[in-house]
């Protein structure tokens, strides 16, 4: 009987931890292009900003999203310095080329709307 109850257990456990790692999986949240992840309650974010390009990577949690129509704005704070840079669609982000003051301890908000979705913000630091 005691045999019985351990390896219905041991099951009930393995069961539940193989559910666990796909669910992990699903929303995988690595920075893919080199920058830093955010995840949001609306969208998931990687923004790339180095001192001459700031990218923003955005996913629906691990799908896909259409940045057609869609805009982004990031604002870089440097001790008391502040620059809003626009961003426009390039293929799977939103991108801005040019002269950006991005250093270590930068740090940054970025904002993008989707067509027809509210504004998701998200906030960073340049590491």
């Amino acid at each position: 009987m005691k045999l019985k109850i351990v390896a219905i257990s041991i099951a009930t456990l393995a069961s539940f931890a193989i559910g666990a790692s796909a669910a992990l999986a699903k929303d995988d949240h690595t920075a893919k292009h080199g920058g830093i992840f955010v995840e949001t309650k609306a969208l998931d974010f990687e923004i790339v900003a180095k001192p001459d390009l700031i990218q923003v990577y955005v996913n629906d949690h691990g799908k896909a999203v259409k940045l057609d129509g869609g805009k982004a704005k990031v604002t870089l704070l440097n001790g008391t310095e502040k620059s809003d840079v626009e961003l426009a669609p390039s293929g799977d982000k939103f991108e801005a080329k040019g002269s950006f003051k991005v250093a270590k301890g930068t740090k940054g908000i970025a904002v993008v709307t989707l067509a027809g979705k509210p504004a998701a913000t998200a906030r960073f630091e340049v590491k």
